[in-house]
């Protein structure tokens, strides 16, 4: 039996190891996938591998007297060196550089509109972005012919990277249209007699490759943009010759090129030319082969990447400027209600109530293996300057939690005891414990300091509040990452909660430092283990029973923050799971009428964009960020993600001095958005992950040091804690 039990045990730990590695996996393979996005969009968008040098021209003692003195079409293929013209009166109208959305479609419209053919020498990169293009090429009759992928010049290049541009450019027109192509053009190429020591060795290595090389004899020049006439005389041949005709369908405004066309080609037809494309002008058989079997199902698997991933980041695209937005709109609203808030709580004669409260409270404090902070926690309460009863609940402590409590005899102080049954039946027993109607819930790893409590209870003067959040502060600041978490609890919390405070809308009351009306706790049920967040389930429940729930700044808590990568891990992976849940459970409210539907639909959409959506596209900005970087443009990447940053540290300036925190701290701000934030992210990406494939969450106990001792009191001893 012992065995078997054994074996169980084996296997579930296993799954649960199986279950963990799936949702770290997750997250890495979804980062991964949006990386690979950018570089294949960067790839095809000529951002990355893209090679813009032009060699000047140089000497052509080595190309062949009859290359030089030939036509424009030249044949290298099979060891050959020989060169065609077009015949007289036929005329084929060539088209560099597309297809381009906008111009490609008019310059076919304007060629069936008159029954002409020509040859498109298309680039891999448009050709991968706008294949319904060269679709529509090739099915109204017109040639296609490569133009390199990305338009290098290819005497600066390797023969592997000559066959790269070749090969990708025929995956893609492979995937546009189901065909291959044997015309080519070199990028930056001219006339016949124009060819150089540099370009001819190319040109002998691409017939090898069983192309045929397409320059030209008349040059329109309409890339220069001399006006519809100009391009109509550039285009015309000398009387009755044939000719290979230059021209441009993409590469910026080339509404001269259609113009001018659609005046050329009938002109030249009364002229008793014809318009045709390469093969037919040489009566040759067609430059195109059909495609079919492996070859094409992987052209058309490339085509549907490049439009999966060109789709995907352009909806990110959108995402980004969205959440940007809506992340600066936050930052103004959260410093205008912050002001708002501090004005009116800190105005002279400022009071909640009538009359301060001055009646008992009954201080519940939850905890489990807490050997090494609950003397500090329990001390500093008895330190209170407002009268308190203290409950120290004993969930099933190992390490002699409840004895050192008992052992230190001190007044007002309870113990109570119950098996381990989590920190929600911990706080329960508690309330049923307590002799007083305002309870305060703090954990055990927290001390406050003598004021605390009597800052906590004085809310409660007023009879609509509810519940009230104290300000929760980072006692071990003095390493990194506690000085990363010492920035957040000051700038994205306690800021935060000033706003939430004057919307009336409070998220969350922080399981360090927050009071309750033992009548509001009663009437929702209590403390309840639906989800990791019990803190956040029970303010949201407090705000759909008609209660206010408000933040007292003045209420400090000093608490053990994380201190390793692994811990804060759990701590924060438990926070946002329990926040979603929470956020699922209350949904409700978005359909409820008074205070309930307006909590349902003015908080719950802040916190779910805020701290679910938002934090969860955030990733977005740094994968950009890098991409930027690296890819350009470099300075206006810098300069956005800097300016970005200078808000961020306003925000945090102003939070710190509301806080009357000292400003030392800031210093490790941009690090914290460099290496902290990438960390809260893929926190919250696998809680999504987990949340969807419907995982459960358990209670995770940090290991404490006790490093928060005596809550500090000035500034100056706050910085030496």
């Amino acid at each position: 039996m012992a065995s078997r039990t054994r074996r169980r045990g084996t296997a579930a730990d296993a799954s649960r190891r199986r279950r963990l590695s799936l949702r770290l996996t997750l997250p890495v393979l979804l980062l991964a996938a949006l990386m690979a996005m950018l570089m294949l969009r960067g790839y095809v968008h000529s951002e990355i591998l893209a090679d813009h040098r032009v060699r000047p021209e140089a000497a052509s003692d080595r190309v062949p007297e009859e290359i030089l003195d030939g036509g424009p079409v030249i044949d290298t293929r099979g060891g050959r060196t020989t060169s065609l013209r077009i015949p007289d009166h036929h005329l084929v109208l060539t088209f560099d550089d597309g297809p381009d959305p906008t111009w490609t479609p008019k310059v076919l419209d304007v060629l069936k509109k008159h029954h002409a053919h020509a040859v498109f020498f298309v680039t891999g990169t448009m050709t991968s972005r706008y294949p319904q293009l060269v679709r529509r090429m090739v099915a109204e009759g017109h040639e296609v012919g490569v133009h390199t992928f990305s338009h290098p010049d290819l005497s600066y290049q390797s023969k592997k990277r000559i066959d790269w541009e070749l090969s990708q450019t025929q995956l893609a027109i492979t995937g546009a249209a189901g065909i291959r192509t044997s015309l080519f053009r070199p990028p930056y190429s001219s006339f016949a007699d124009a060819m150089d020591d540099l370009s001819w060795p190319v040109t002998e290595y691409i017939g090898g490759r069983g192309y045929i090389t397409v320059v030209n004899d008349t040059d329109s020049e309409d890339w220069r943009k001399p006006g519809v006439d100009r391009i109509v005389r550039n285009a015309t041949p000398d009387a009755g010759k044939g000719a290979i005709v230059l021209m441009h369908d993409s590469g910026g405004d080339r509404h001269q090129t259609v113009q001018a066309l659609d005046r050329f080609v009938p002109l030249l037809q009364k002229r008793g030319y014809t318009f045709d494309n390469l093969t037919e002008a040489l009566n040759a058989p067609s430059a195109h082969t059909p495609v079919t079997g492996p070859d094409l199902w992987q052209g058309r698997a490339w085509i549907l990447l490049v439009q999966a991933a060109d789709g995907i980041t352009d909806v990110l695209v959108v995402g980004l400027a969205v959440i940007g937005a809506s992340v600066l709109a936050r930052f103004a609203l959260m410093l205008w209600l912050s002001f708002l808030h501090t004005r009116r709580v800190r105005r002279k004669g400022f009071r909640w109530g009538r009359r301060p409260v001055t009646e008992p409270v009954s201080v519940l404090v939850p905890a489990y293996n807490e050997a090494k902070c609950i003397e500090n926690t329990v001390r500093s309460l008895t330190a209170s300057e407002h009268p308190v009863e203290i409950l120290v609940i004993d969930d099933g402590s190992t390490d002699g939690t409840a004895r050192i409590v008992e052992n230190l005899d001190l007044p007002d102080v309870r113990v109570v005891r119950q098996e381990n049954a989590g920190k929600p039946a911990a706080l329960n027993r508690g309330l049923a414990n307590a002799s007083h109607d305002i309870v305060v819930m703090m954990d055990g790893d927290t001390v406050f300091e003598p004021a605390t409590v009597r800052e906590l209870v004085q809310p409660f003067g007023d009879p609509a509040v509810g519940a009230v959040a104290g300000n929760a502060k980072v006692g071990n600041r003095d390493s990194l990452i506690g000085a990363w978490q010492h920035i957040e609890y000051v700038m994205g919390f306690n800021l935060d909660r000033r706003m939430y405070d004057v919307l009336r809308c409070m998220p969350t009351i922080p399981g360090a430092v927050g009071a309750f009306r033992r009548t509001a706790l009663e009437r929702v049920g209590g403390m309840s283990d639906d989800t990791l967040a019990e803190d956040t389930d029970i303010t949201m429940a407090i705000h759909r029973d008609g209660w206010r729930v408000v933040y007292a700044e003045r209420a400090r808590a000093w608490t053990e923050a994380p201190e390793s990568v692994s811990q804060l891990w759990s701590q924060r992976y438990r926070w946002s799971y329990g926040t979603m849940q929470a956020i699922w459970k209350h949904r409700g409210a978005l359909l409820d009428r008074g205070p309930s539907g307006r909590f349902g639909r003015v908080g719950l959409p802040l916190v779910s964009l805020f701290m679910v959506v938002a934090p969860l596209l955030a990733p977005l900005i740094d994968a950009f960020l890098l991409y930027g970087i690296v890819f350009g443009p470099t300075q206006k990447t810098i300069g956005a993600w800097l300016g970005v940053l200078a808000v961020q540290a306003a925000c945090a300036a102003y939070a710190f001095h509301l806080d009357r925190e000292r400003m030392t701290h800031l210093v490790s701000l941009p690090l914290q958005q460099i290496l902290y934030r990438q960390l809260m992210y893929v926190v919250l990406l696998q809680s999504w992950i987990t949340a969807l494939t419907g995982g459960r969450l358990r209670w995770q106990k940090l290991r404490r040091t006790g490093v928060v001792g005596a809550a500090p009191g000035t500034a100056e001893e706050r910085q030496a804690a």
